[in-house]
């Protein structure tokens, strides 16, 4: 079983997305690990996107992302990590797919909805971030 960081954005709090956002992953075979809501501080959000640091977005997205809740869950199956980036669809909405997420629900390329790891190495950093080891569990189906 492989694992993946999602967040549903503070825009997709707002708007009362989040059970849609799990309803999608579940539909598709996905199980929640671990789920909880939390409200990132400007720095918090630095860090986590650091991998960013150098980027012109950088700035705009730490404020975006601190600027109201977020609800991060760690996501479990097989092939999580593309199979829910592959539901959430391109970051650009214009661009994803129809019937995915940001295609369904974001309105622009930063205000996107939702979150998720771009690859098993990204997770593992990602999850850590959020998630201590007694947060998470772990399927044994």
């Amino acid at each position: 079983m492989e694992q993946t960081l999602s967040i549903v954005k503070p825009d997709g709090v707002s708007r009362n997305l989040i059970g849609e956002v799990i309803s999608r992953f579940e539909r598709q075979g996905l199980r929640i690990a671990a789920l909880k809501m939390i409200r990132m501080t400007k720095d918090e959000a630095r860090g986590f996107y650091i991998v960013h640091k150098d980027r012109p977005f950088y700035e705009s997205l730490t404020d975006f992302m601190s600027e109201g809740p977020v609800v991060v869950m760690v996501v479990e199956g097989e092939n999580a990590v593309a199979r829910v980036r592959e539901l959430m669809g391109a970051t650009d909405p214009s661009e994803a797919a129809p019937g995915t997420i940001r295609a369904d629900f974001a309105s622009d390329i930063e205000r996107n909805i939702v979150h998720g790891s771009d690859s098993a190495e990204s997770a593992e950093y990602e999850i850590g971030y959020f998630f201590s080891s007694l947060e998470r569990v772990n399927s044994t189906a």
